[in-house]
């Protein structure tokens, strides 16, 4: 079977989201351009270092090539919840992030996991053979909002252990540092 490349070259959005409650949260990514809607499956850590290398490469791009980097979306950002139906395409395997310099565009890849190594040559590449993957062109405001969110999404999760930082459940946790016993939760106190 032939490998899909679903392709976003001026997406209207691409957004990190989810679906759960804290603790037992699916994080997704999704994508829109016209009618057309993609959703893919990560972990919460690969929303996490997405969002922090769209930052770290906006301001590699910045330095090498000039580019602006983009202003915060404080005023207005993108706070509506992912499109339904959520259906998803793949989980997420592998990540490649780019800059584009004919289109001044980060670009997005969003593989699938497969059972097969990976040779890196598939990422930002068109070959007929691969994994499917999803890749997203986005303007450096468009890239800035989307990390912004991510950080969001990503940090709305459980509060952290004063102690140890492993999340607290409403319950609380055994936390590694009282050697075991059991922490009471402030949110329960």
């Amino acid at each position: 079977m032939s490998r899909v490349i679903h392709v976003f070259r001026q997406p209207e959005r691409f957004v990190a989201g989810t679906v759960g409650e804290p603790g037992d949260r699916s994080f997704y990514l999704q994508a829109a351009e016209q009618a057309r809607t993609i959703s893919v499956l990560l972990e919460k850590q690969q929303v996490s270092v997405l969002a922090e290398r769209i930052g770290a490469l906006l301001q590699e791009v910045n330095r090498r090539f000039g580019q602006e980097l983009p202003e915060s979306q404080d005023g207005n950002p993108d706070t509506d919840p992912l499109a339904v139906p959520l259906e998803e395409e793949f989980r997420v395997g592998t990540m490649g992030l780019g800059w584009d310099a004919e289109t001044r565009s980060i670009v997005v890849e969003l593989l699938a996991v497969t059972e097969e190594e990976i040779d890196e040559s598939v990422v930002l590449d068109d070959t007929d053979e691969g994994p499917d993957a999803l890749r997203v062109f986005l303007s450096p405001p468009q890239a800035k909002a989307f990390a912004e969110r991510a950080e969001l999404v990503v940090s709305a999760g459980r509060a952290p252990c004063p102690l140890c930082a492993e999340p607290l459940d409403p319950a609380g946790h055994i936390c590694v540092r009282l050697n075991g016993y059991h922490q009471r939760s402030p949110m329960t106190d």
